[in-house]
């Protein structure tokens, strides 16, 4: 798990390369979510060689914009070169465009419209069930997504089916472009709404933490008759003291003296984990 936790701050550094080389990105949303899609890319049934497995397991990307992460965590994973990534992020024609493209290695389908990746993962669990598949379900959604109506109507049909294959993923920092989420449209108790809705309901002190994290994965999986949603309290912009909790840094560009700084936050904190 720390070994996890410092590929985190290596990939952190990545995103920002595939962001200042795009000329733009969200960058607050994907630093607090980067333990998220890590963690859950080191043991989901999932390989470049096995793209097309009816067995493989699928992940939706709810919160689109969130890309730069997910493009890196792809890399990592051998689904995408890293390097192309970088030469041609927003690029004109490109398909490496700033939500998710499923022409893409790894991508299961194009996203970005918020409020649709949970309702599209409730089908995708549900052919599961069907076909008697054995592949898992998860998606990705922000905290400000959680205001679009659709997303409770696939939680209402998720806990009707009981879809226990089924693992939703709230990225809980709190912000969202205009600012804080419980100003623009307050979640208020999320634990007991989504519990309203029959599902199992696990709540992640440190949603940046690869422990807490994977444990909370563990207890998904085991839990039988309810979807399961983790709750993920975490950071936006986490990696470096200028970006962190501050919701201008939802869609921010460094400057090169911010990339700088950035940088050097992101290598101080990793060498704190390899003292570890």
């Amino acid at each position: 798990m720390n070994a996890l936790a410092i590929k985190a701050y290596d990939l952190r550094r990545d995103v920002v390369d595939i962001i200042m080389a795009g000329g733009g990105g969200h960058i607050g949303g994907d630093m607090s979510s980067m333990e998220i899609m890590l963690t859950l890319y080191s043991r989901m049934n999932v390989a470049p060689d096995r793209q097309k497995d009816p067995d493989r397991d699928r992940f939706v990307l709810s919160k689109g914009h969130c890309v730069e992460t997910l493009y890196a965590v792809l890399a990592d994973k051998g689904f995408l070169d890293l390097e192309e990534v970088k030469a041609k992020f927003s690029r004109f024609g490109s398909e490496y465009i700033g939500h998710p493209h499923n022409t893409l290695p790894g991508i299961e389908m194009n996203s970005g419209s918020l409020g649709h990746g949970l309702s599209v993962s409730v089908g995708m669990a549900l052919a599961g069930r069907m076909d008697q598949r054995r592949y898992r379900v998860y998606t990705l959604m922000g905290d400000g997504e959680l205001a679009e109506g659709s997303v409770w109507e696939g939680a209402m049909a998720a806990g009707h089916y009981k879809l226990d294959t089924l693992c939703a993923v709230i990225d809980r920092n709190r912000l969202q472009i205009s600012g804080s989420t419980e100003d623009v449209m307050a979640h208020h108790d999320l634990h007991a709404r989504f519990a309203s809705f029959d599902w199992h309901v696990i709540d992640v002190k440190d949603g940046n933490d690869v422990e807490q994290l994977n444990a909370a994965f563990d207890e998904a999986e085991a839990v039988k008759g309810k979807p399961s949603v983790v709750i993920a309290n975490t950071v936006k912009g986490k990696g470096a003291s200028i970006m962190e909790n501050k919701a201008s840094w939802h869609h921010h560009l460094p400057t090169p003296e911010e990339y700088g700084i950035i940088c050097r936050e992101l290598q101080e904190r990793k060498e704190a984990l390899c003292r570890e």
